[in-house]
């Protein structure tokens, strides 16, 4: 399974300058727990950082800080850990867990975002595949079944 099939595509995003309380205001009408920090300078939105609600906790409330005075670009010090849209899940999973991070965005081969893939995500995805996983029992007994039907009949 490709990073592409499972990721989230309806990515919330700023610009570097966009303010702390902004950057809240949107967590909260928007009910996410992140924006993609974006520069659109090269014609799509490429992720030059990430600010999460907890970003907005430790570097912002927590000192008593003024959050007019932080921007997205202030609180997203670094570029972000990336997965390619055609990354395999796993390759992203172990990605996450190496680098300590919950979310990556998914950008496509021009470095254009095209999404986010959180732990959420995975969570789901490995859900689903470990629900198909429990089906192959059952599966496994209509079959033997069936041909001990056959095999009485002849």
């Amino acid at each position: 399974m490709f990073v592409n099939q499972i990721c989230t595509h309806g990515v919330i995003t700023c610009s570097p300058t966009t303010s702390a309380i902004e950057i809240a205001r949107i967590l909260r009408d928007r009910h996410v727990g992140d924006v993609v920090v974006v520069d659109d300078s090269d014609g799509g939105p490429r992720p030059v950082g990430l600010v999460t609600d907890r970003d907005l906790v430790i570097k912002v409330m927590a000192r008593n800080a003024d959050p007019e005075l932080f921007t997205a670009g202030d609180l997203a010090a670094e570029t972000p850990e990336m997965a390619l849209d055609c990354d395999s899940a796993f390759d992203a999973i172990c990605r996450m867990r190496s680098k300590g991070v919950r979310r990556l965005p998914v950008v496509d081969s021009r470095g254009h975002l095209v999404g986010v893939l959180s732990a959420d995500d995975v969570a789901r995805f490995l859900a689903e595949e470990l629900s198909d996983l429990a089906c192959v029992a059952p599966r496994q007994v209509q079959r033997e079944e069936a041909v001990f039907a056959a095999l009485s009949t002849e």
